[in-house]
């Protein structure tokens, strides 16, 4: 039986192992491969991103959401790129980004944008 091509490319070093934008969550976290059973090929898998402590992320500002906001939206408003709405999540301590939109009137903390 041949090794799985994809593997091959992943061990040659030919597949970045981060395969992640700059603006992603997961840039910098590593993938890693799951040994299957029965000589079957590894399954390869994102490893865990831990959340930074809320201490250890600094906030630019507090907003309030207006009715109709969204993750996305807030971001692009707030740090200038919609695919940052984690960052805001993280500030928050919320795994579920919608609930930072989710209710009109909330405070919800901004970090300082990526590099500040």
């Amino acid at each position: 039986m041949s090794q799985d091509p994809v593997q091959m490319l992943i061990d040659a070093g030919a597949i970045p192992t981060t395969p992640f934008d700059a603006a992603s969550r997961y840039r910098g976290v590593a993938i890693a491969l799951l040994p299957q059973a029965g000589g079957e090929p590894p399954v390869p898998f994102v490893r865990r991103r831990f959340i930074p402590q809320l201490r250890d992320i600094p906030a630019a500002a507090r907003v309030t959401i207006a009715s109709g906001d969204r993750p996305d939206l807030l971001a692009q408003r707030t740090l200038g790129d919609p695919l940052l709405y984690w960052r805001v999540a993280d500030a928050n301590a919320v795994t579920d980004p919608f609930e930072l939109t989710d209710t009109p009137g909330l405070r919800v903390a901004v970090p300082l944008p990526p590099g500040a």
